[in-house]
């Protein structure tokens, strides 16, 4: 798993170095063009990262990180499961997860109770 996760990051190290020097040799590009959406092991890697960067944040929130709460994320779409304690908590969640960069949405699949 630890292999996996490595071989991950490194994927989108690579993909974000050639991004770079592709948009740097190109001067004429528009800013507002769009690349197209990863696919494959790329959008694999990116929601690596953003699944671990919204789990960072949920523990990093002192009102959540004695929580129980699984973290998920596919194509930048991020799903909460779990119990909580409240709706406060469970919107607090939801709040946290929202501001991590890369977070397209999230799916609120929370259940309250303990």
């Amino acid at each position: 798993m630890q292999q996996r996760s490595a071989i991950a990051s490194l994927i989108a190290a690579a993909a974000l170095m050639t991004g770079a020097s592709v948009y740097a040799a190109d001067a004429t590009v528009s800013p507002q063009a769009q690349a197209p959406a990863p696919t494959g092991e790329a959008s694999y890697a990116g929601d690596a990262v953003v699944n671990s960067k919204v789990k960072a944040a949920l523990l990093e929130n002192k009102d959540l990180s004695s929580q129980k709460i699984d973290v998920s994320t596919t194509d930048g779409v991020v799903s909460l499961k779990g119990s909580i304690p409240s709706a406060d908590a469970a919107q607090q969640a939801i709040q946290t997860a929202s501001g991590v960069p890369g977070v397209k949405d999230v799916k609120n699949e929370l259940k309250l109770g303990k």
